[in-house]
């Protein structure tokens, strides 16, 4: 699993779900997202630049220096400002969101 949704956060604006490109993003009862399938996560991030509330956590791989560490995202002023957590310690990172996107 790369990514965990956190349902005390979400609205429920769905904006996860439409950009899902492995369509594994569904919604509950109450209209909160979920991921069906967390083992088949690709890891792109398109959901977690979407949400712009920092529901959807992206867990960082032991391999990258993770360990336990994970990333939230929201855009500001056409940045995305990346918020890393790892122990008691938020590091933040800021994109232009435009650039970002380019691959």
């Amino acid at each position: 699993m790369s990514i965990r949704i956190n349902k005390d956060k979400c609205v429920g604006c769905n904006k996860c779900i439409e950009i899902c490109p492995g369509s594994l993003i569904y919604k509950n009862e109450v209209n909160k997202a979920y991921i069906k399938y967390e083992e088949s996560c690709w890891g792109c991030t398109a959901c977690l630049k979407e949400c712009n509330v920092e529901a959807i956590e992206y867990y960082l791989g032991q391999d990258i220096g993770g360990q336990g560490a994970y990333m939230t995202v929201k855009e500001k002023n056409k940045n995305l400002i990346w918020k890393i957590y790892k122990d008691d310690e938020v590091f933040e990172i800021t994109t232009n969101r435009v650039e970002s996107n380019r691959y």
